[in-house]
């Protein structure tokens, strides 16, 4: 092992070269192997097997030799047809020196015409072959000559082979047009790793086709420096390599011969921006390219300037089945395009930095794609169109739900899997929600992160994560233990894409499921150390970032209802009403913090002070809130009004009602398979019980309650329904 490393094949080729040397052989006397150990011991070989594969090679000839080192070139697998074109000869015959080198044991047959190298080191051994000093020129007559021998055919399918070893030699040109060349190859390489969805590759490579570039680039080559640089723009951005893509960005932007050539670099550089949470920065950017493309964006919405944008849609659409949207034309107008384009990421900020904002985005992409025809992102803006109609004041669930089906219909219609991310996490994660059982949208969220990933649209890629673990809490009551471990996965690719602001979002649920799980673990300094709950919301609230603040707001809130500190729920109460949602669409977290309220407003109308008849008002405006929502999905809410409408009961000493309505909840929770609120039910129940003195049946319903929690993986919730259970025991 000290000899060879352990790896069969330098074992085997050593045992061979023993046998050679005299110090391995079979006897026929005793008929078993013998060997001299001492002289083995002895025997001068380098521990380094790559050193010695290199000098078994050098004992080959210098034909096999020469065959050997562009494999090793060609990186650690190859086909038959690119060896033909990277062999200096043409007539030799490669299917006696592919026999040779697997009977040597350098290389595999994968399938077919594929082969691979043994071991990373036997590649290795065979790079060592070429001397140092020739390696750059090596490489470069290398990619040459297959650059030379490909087809314009090929040229697509060998353009890696022939960029990798071009690359390495590239120091060595000296002709501007050699470099102008090699640059629109590594330009070719880049847009093909990014449509395989390889950025890292995409951005090395188009990396070095810009170092490639002369000084006067932008006018001797105007058109593939621009290429060179837009596309090294989404790779970057894709990467999450900021930093990189904001230096880079000003090369261009001043340039560029046209506001149309601008578009492609603002795009990105929006995006990096939006991932990095310099909303203000960059929605004011957005409204100034969006004026500049013919669209006047209002900065301030007032209350008349709200009515006439909503009548316009309206009257857009007015008339207009589904059908119809359906058969609307294509959209051809380049500035159009361009328009959806920076619409769209005003649909994000907005959201997160100025809710009033956003349904006038909606508003505008609605009418555009009407006015002009549709696009990929018309498939969106009508999903978040439908995610305004089922929001508050409208709450058109039929019609919203109708504009998701048409967004899903003329995403499919236009072949538009890119924007499933987009869509899938507006259609699920706010509009089905109010007619499908939670859990039949949960696993689209995952499905619209992958396709975001290889599709490099990582903030909604990341969003979906977001979705999905906000649904999975709030909504579905997913075993948390099996979901602390998902998060800890998703938080991985939202830090690897440098994804800031979603993976605050992240953290807030992290913080969630582990308070729920009774870990005193602080989920922040998982992304940055020194960072807190606390901290992250002063922060947001320095910087206006009303999401953020909305949503510490509603955990803090929800952990506190929950572990039964019902004062600090009360005030969580009334401070996330400061960062009330006003834009297109709710999370399940902002539907459930509601029926919460409604359960902190009753609990504290039964205490009878001077503040029962607000508290009191508010639980019957829940209680009318959640009756119309349960019409539209029974599945989702019938068991949460049942426990409103139980409290309600309590309060008024409706002692029949209330016990049944416990009872109501407890049976709609376990059916539709909502585990934390049967647990929920099971105790308020018990509390109920126990008031009435009815101890015995408290208990029982306490110790329901216990095997629910138990069965969520609420460890926190187990721990406090205990000390109850022990008391009544």
């Amino acid at each position: 092992h000290r000899k060879t490393g352990g790896i069969v094949l330098f074992v085997l080729k050593f045992l061979k070269s023993l046998n050679e040397e005299g110090l391995l052989w079979f006897s026929m006397s005793s008929r078993r192997w013998e060997f001299d150990l001492n002289r083995i011991k002895v025997r001068e070989i380098s521990d380094d097997v790559v050193v010695h594969m290199t000098n078994q090679m050098n004992r080959l000839s210098k034909r096999m030799q020469a065959k050997l080192k562009c494999c090793a070139c060609l990186g650690p697998c190859f086909d038959t047809e690119i060896l033909r074109k990277a062999i200096r000869e043409t007539d030799f015959n490669i299917n006696s020196f592919l026999e040779s080198s697997l009977e040597d044991g350098f290389f595999q047959h994968i399938v077919d015409d594929r082969y691979k190298w043994a071991h990373d080191q036997v590649q290795q051994a065979a790079y060592e072959l070429i001397p140092f000093a020739s390696r750059e020129s090596f490489h470069l007559l290398l990619g040459s000559r297959i650059l030379v021998r490909a087809s314009p055919t090929e040229l697509g399918k060998l353009v890696y082979f022939i960029v990798d070893n071009m690359n390495r030699g590239s120091r060595l040109l000296e002709s501007s047009d050699q470099k102008i060349e090699l640059a629109r190859l590594n330009l070719r390489a880049g847009e093909k790793a990014i449509l395989s969805s390889a950025f890292h590759s995409a951005s090395k490579y188009l990396q070095k086709g810009l170092s490639l570039l002369a000084i006067d680039s932008w006018e001797t080559h105007y058109t593939l420096t621009l290429q060179l640089y837009d596309a090294i723009s989404e790779a970057l951005f894709v990467t999450g390599d900021f930093v990189k893509l904001s230096d880079l960005i000003e090369e261009p932007l001043r340039h560029a011969r046209c506001f149309e050539d601008k578009l492609n670099i603002y795009n990105n550089y929006v995006r990096s921006l939006i991932a990095s949470g310099n909303y203000e920065e960059c929605l004011d950017m957005c409204i100034s390219i969006l004026l500049q493309l013919g669209e006047i964006i209002p900065t301030e919405v007032t209350e008349d300037i709200y009515a006439n944008e909503v009548a316009e849609v309206k009257k857009s659409l007015e008339g207009k089945n589904r059908e119809d949207l359906l058969c609307l034309p294509t959209m051809l107008d380049a500035s159009k395009l361009a328009a959806m384009q920076f619409l769209n990421h005003a649909l994000t900020l907005s959201f997160v930095f100025k809710p009033i904002l956003n349904p006038i985005v909606v508003f505008r992409m609605v009418e555009i794609s009407i006015q002009h025809g549709v696009c990929n992102l018309s498939a969106f803006a009508f999903a978040c169109y439908g995610g305004w109609l089922v929001s508050f004041p409208t709450y058109d669930f039929d019609g919203g739900y109708t504009m998701g089906l048409v967004a899903n219909d003329l995403m499919k219609m236009l072949n538009a899997t890119e924007i499933i991310p987009r869509l899938y996490s507006m259609v699920y994660g706010f509009i089905n929600i109010w007619k499908e059982p939670f859990q039949a949208c949960l696993g689209k969220h995952v499905e619209a992160a992958d396709v975001g990933e290889s599709t490099g649209d990582m903030e909604f890629s990341t969003t979906n994560l977001v979705l999905y673990v906000n649904m999975a809490i709030y909504g579905c009551g997913i075993d948390l233990r099996n979901l602390e471990k998902d998060i800890q996965v998703y938080m991985r690719r939202a830090i690897r894409c440098n994804q800031i602001m979603l993976i605050k979002n992240m953290s807030i649920l992290y913080q969630l499921t582990l308070d729920l799980m009774g870990f005193n673990h602080n989920a922040f300094s998982l992304y940055h150390p020194g960072m807190s709950e606390e901290t992250c919301f002063a922060d947001a609230h320095q910087h206006n970032h009303i999401a953020i603040c909305r949503l510490i707001c509603v955990k803090r809130k929800y952990v506190a209802f929950w572990m039964g500190s019902m004062d600090t729920a009360a005030k969580m109460c009334k401070l996330h009403k400061k960062y009330c949602n006003a834009s297109s669409g709710r999370l399940v977290s902002i539907i459930n913090s509601s029926f919460v309220d409604g359960m902190i407003a009753l609990y504290f109308a039964r205490k009878h002070g001077d503040d029962e008849e607000e508290w009191t008002a508010l639980g019957e405006s829940t209680i009318q809130t959640w009756s119309r929502w349960a019409e539209c999905s029974s599945w989702n809410f019938v068991n949460k009004l049942n426990l409103l409408e139980a409290e309600y009961a309590f309060l008024k000493k409706e002692d029949g009602t209330a016990i049944a309505k416990y009872d109501a909840s407890i049976k709609a929770a376990r059916d539709h398979k909502f585990n934390h609120e049967e647990g929920l039910a099971e105790e308020k129940a018990a509390t109920y019980l126990l008031h009435m003195s009815r101890h015995n049946e408290a208990l029982a319903r306490f110790k329901n309650a216990k095997k629910c929690y138990e069965k969520w993986g609420a460890a926190a919730l187990v721990e406090r329904v205990e000390t109850a259970i022990s008391v009544l025991s």
